[in-house]
């Protein structure tokens, strides 16, 4: 079963999402259980391998939307917006906005902007 690390190398944000839906889809619609599914047309229940692709999945999004969400703070502070601005748009103070840009940078290995 792939990780995360080898999905996210695999898939973009659309490619990751696309399937993610497609899966979870699936699987809201399948009946509860196995023994309920019949080969009347009833949507089968996700396979273990296909249910643990979908939490994997659950996680590539998580990370690729919290990358670009990043890039859109760096960007919204270019463009001259202040951190009570920007904590507003992504529901959260100031402080946290800042704070979460601050680590993320220095995780990328990026130099600290204010």
């Amino acid at each position: 079963m792939p990780t995360p690390d080898d999905m996210e190398r695999q898939f973009t944000l659309l490619t990751a999402v696309a399937r993610y839906d497609e899966l979870r889809m699936r699987d809201a619609l399948a009946p509860p259980t196995r023994e309920r599914a019949d080969d009347d047309g009833d949507t089968q229940p996700l396979t273990r391998d296909e249910a643990l692709e979908l939490l994997a999945l659950g996680e590539v999004i998580m990370r690729k939307a919290s990358y670009g969400r990043q890039l859109a703070v760096r960007t919204a502070r270019s463009a001259g917006a202040s951190w009570t601005q920007i904590g507003a748009a992504v529901a959260t103070s100031k402080q946290s906005a800042w704070e979460t840009h601050m680590r993320w940078l220095e995780e990328q290995g990026m130099p600290a902007t204010r």
